[in-house]
């Protein structure tokens, strides 16, 4: 049976709270799933729907894996902040990817640190 899992990128350079970190993981985690296949949500949530929080340095790097992540046909949700406490309004601060098999979603993501 295929493992499955979803990855979060964060930005480190942003320097985010932990509240707002926190609260912009979780939405890169449900815009992702929202988009994703059925079938694939199902089988992540039957095996405990893995999540792995991975850094990145900054805006280029997370668009460059966003890109990455399209072309091996992974979902991939960029979030962009409402602006309402810390950070302006349109900042981009995540990129939800998955949940899809982990051998794909490793292929892309395989050198970055978690958070």
């Amino acid at each position: 049976m295929s493992q499955y899992k979803q990855v979060i990128l964060v930005r480190k350079d942003l320097k985010l709270s932990k509240g707002k970190l926190a609260a912009q993981v979780a939405h890169a985690s449900v815009e992702a799933t929202l988009n994703s296949n059925k079938q694939k949500v199902l089988a992540w949530r039957k095996i405990g729907m893995k999540k792995v929080i991975l850094k990145v340095d900054d805006l280029k790097e997370l668009l460059k894996y966003q890109r990455l992540a399209k072309k091996e046909k992974l979902v991939a949700s960029i979030i962009k902040d409402a602006g309402k406490t810390e950070i302006p309004s349109g900042t981009i601060t995540c990129l939800g990817i998955g949940p899809d098999k982990e051998e794909i979603i490793d292929k892309v993501t395989n050198k970055l640190k978690i958070i």
